[in-house]
């Protein structure tokens, strides 16, 4: 599946967050992530989360069958090329 999941979370969570979806992901902006994942790293991965965030934190995780579905456009300067990386 292609994964997006932005991330709103507090202060003293922001690191640890980044680094579990570093994991995973590829960080395209400073709360944005996404990605190939499988349905059994899409579960480790929220497992994680569940371990680090809070009531007041919000993670929000778009899942699609695959990037083809996914119409991507950029306005102004593109932080991390995907196609560099994959």
């Amino acid at each position: 599946m292609y994964v997006i999941i932005i991330y709103d979370v507090a202060v003293e969570r922001v690191n640890q967050v980044r680094k579990c979806l570093n994991r995973f992901l590829i960080r395209i902006q400073n709360s944005a992530f996404e990605g190939e994942l499988t349905m059994s790293q899409i579960e480790e991965l929220k497992h994680q989360l569940q371990k680090i965030i809070r009531e007041r934190d919000s993670v929000i995780i778009y899942c699609f069958q695959s990037k083809k579905q996914v119409r991507r456009e950029i306005l102004g300067l593109e932080k991390r090329k995907l196609s560099s990386i994959l």
